[in-house]
């Protein structure tokens, strides 16, 4: 098989574009990766490193919650501090020229927001976020980072390779000594505000998502391997509706039968060139570059 060009795929964008205009664009960890933020599967699929925490274990276990704040003290910095790329920019101005009716992504870095995008469905929740599992109530991660650091004694670890959500390799002894931070309004545990694997997503979420599909020309995905039925399924409603659907994956999909199009150039080149292409776009210049 050839290799893919910027320029012939730049084209089949363009037209995929200007011929469908209400867009729905459901994005996935691949597009975070330029940010510094990996994804958990390589081009083929499979998993990068462990499999990450499940929900049913999280909220079961509480050595389970001492393991994930643990690694996550060490991870969140890295996605907290993360900016967003090209990709992300060129999608903020394709919504601002018009193109983009919702961007569902199943990210939960924020960065989608961060370069200008405002119709975002945050299909996992964001990490950024924390509520306390019995009363709900909500506060900032970096509120939840400062009490760690209160409470426990953080030692400096060897340098790693960047992992999803902020993950890092700790000590068990650290894990096991670790003490929890506790909502203070209540003293419940608290869990970031995302969906774990093995969670579900709010129904109303999912029916924003589905709802949007019925008003769209058009599917893009960005960025995606579809391996998560959560983000798959508006794949098969997109097809179920008869629309037209252009996947961004430099790797095979689970949704690549049911596309119109495969393009497997980078995201962020191939979007960037496609909005200054349309040469519609309402927002400075700098979302282009």
């Amino acid at each position: 098989m050839n290799s893919p060009t910027l320029d012939n795929e730049k084209h089949t964008l363009v037209a995929f574009l200007a011929r469908f205009p209400r867009l729905v664009v459901l994005t996935g960890a691949g597009i975070s990766i330029d940010s510094g933020i990996p994804a958990y599967r390589d081009a083929a699929g499979q998993w990068r490193t462990t499999n990450p925490i499940q929900h049913r274990d999280f909220i079961a276990s509480a050595s389970a919650r001492r393991r994930y704040w643990a690694r996550s003290w060490y991870g969140w910095p890295r996605i907290r501090d993360a900016q967003p790329n090209t990709a992300h920019r060129a999608l903020a101005a394709l919504e601002a020229a018009g193109h983009v009716n919702l961007l569902i992504t199943q990210n939960v870095d924020g960065l989608h927001q961060r370069a200008g995008s405002r119709a975002v469905v945050d299909l996992h929740g964001r990490l950024d976020t924390v509520h306390c599992l019995t009363c709900d109530h909500r506060l900032a991660r970096q509120q939840v980072q400062t009490a760690l650091g209160t409470d426990n004694v953080f030692p400096e670890l060897p340098l790693q390779s960047p992992r999803p959500d902020g993950d890092m390799d700790v000590d068990v002894k650290l894990v096991a000594s670790l003490i929890l931070p506790r909502c203070k309004h209540c003293g419940g545990d608290l869990k970031p505000d995302v969906v774990f694997f093995g969670g579900n997503v709010p129904r109303p979420r999912v029916e924003r998502c589905l709802q949007a599909l019925q008003e769209a020309d058009a599917l893009l995905v960005v960025g995606s391997s579809l391996k998560v039925f959560s983000g798959f399924r508006f794949c098969r409603e997109a097809s179920r509706l008869g629309l037209p659907i252009t996947i961004v994956n430099p790797g095979a999909t689970r949704g690549d039968e049911l596309a119109t199009h495969l393009l497997r150039c980078a995201a962020g080149p191939l979007l960037t060139a496609a909005a200054a292409s349309l040469g519609k776009a309402s927002t400075p210049d700098v979302l282009l570059d």
